[in-house]
């Protein structure tokens, strides 16, 4: 008999570095560290943690999820650079899964995400236009139920922590094809262009 698909997921798209291991349906081990950086340097080793406290090796793995965003922009890229890697290394799928998709996993529809974009704005997906950056102040929102760390009304709280939602929206999609993880971005980066002209190349 064919053990149960084995998915490593993991997310670093806000102030910490998440990982968990999911096979079949049961949740083998799971790790979340709040950090404000240093998630590139600690993803790695985290992920052998989870492996090893969930009894697993990388050859074990059917396939890999990652948390896409929206969030911390270099955050983000972290964790889709490290799944694109780890998928071309161990010949696996990865399945990128929106933090909209997670949040709102197992919870009753309709259901609006509303998360902390920080600078008086908020990420919306609420079914009834494409998900987006939205003022908080003034917002209205339709939908019946709201989650999220910027839900303010009619609110409930995730089923599943961030990871394991990631591995648990990845274990559904399993055998269908799947577009490399791409980061989900709804508001730009923050780095500004150097002021000082470039060098001249000769």
């Amino acid at each position: 008999m064919r053990p149960e698909p084995a998915i490593l997921a993991f997310d670093t798209s806000a102030a910490h570095c998440a990982a968990a291991l999911l096979s079949g349906d049961r949740l083998l081990a799971l790790r979340t560290e709040p950090m404000e950086k240093g998630q590139a340097e600690r993803l790695m080793p985290l992920l052998e943690e989870v492996l090893a406290a969930g009894g697993r090796t990388w050859a074990d793995l059917d396939a890999l999820a990652v948390g896409t965003g929206p969030g911390n922009f270099t955050g983000v890229r972290i964790a889709v650079a490290a799944a694109r890697g780890l998928a071309l290394a161990l010949g696996r799928p990865a399945v990128g899964v929106s933090r909209f998709e997670a949040l709102a996993l197992g919870l009753p529809a309709p259901v609006a995400v509303l998360e902390d974009a920080r600078r008086g704005e908020v990420y919306l997906a609420d079914g009834a236009s494409p998900p987006r950056l939205a003022p908080l102040e003034g917002l209205s929102v339709t939908a019946p139920w709201q989650v999220g760390s910027a839900a303010f009304a009619d609110r409930l709280e995730p089923l599943y922590p961030l990871a394991e939602a990631i591995a648990r929206v990845a274990a559904g999609r399993l055998g269908q094809p799947q577009p490399r993880p791409a980061p989900f971005y709804l508001r730009g980066a923050d780095a500004a262009p150097a002021a000082d002209p470039p060098p001249v190349i000769l």
